[in-house]
């Protein structure tokens, strides 16, 4: 998994931004103003939200991710060297988590997502 797949597929969901709003090389994914996906500067990578602090803490203890550094507990860390079909069940998990807390005009603004 590299900061280019990521991006790559981060660009085929609807309404999908991305910004570095930290400067420095951060990548990060947003939806209706909202982050759902962030790429690391030095660590290459990408912290995504989970339904909740105990998928995250599942998640962590299983090995597949770590805890995201300055992030809510809800959100974990997926390694560089992970498979990048989790990197993408966990990329269109969050943007899923994300865009369902956006409010009903915006999520009908944008275009269908599975």
């Amino acid at each position: 998994m590299s900061q280019n797949f990521v991006n790559t597929f981060c660009a085929t969901l609807p309404g999908a931004e991305v910004s570095d709003p930290w400067g420095g090389g951060h990548d990060c994914w947003k939806v209706g103003g909202k982050m759902f996906a962030v790429t690391g500067a030095i660590d290459k990578g990408v912290s995504v939200k989970t339904p909740d602090a105990e998928t995250a803490e599942m998640l962590i203890e299983s090995g597949t991710a770590e805890r995201a550094p300055y992030m809510h507990k809800s959100w974990v860390r997926l390694p560089v060297d992970a498979p990048e079909a989790e990197v993408r069940h966990r990329i269109a998990e969050s943007y899923r988590i994300i865009r369902k807390s956006l409010t009903k005009r915006i999520q009908a603004e944008l275009a269908p997502f599975e």
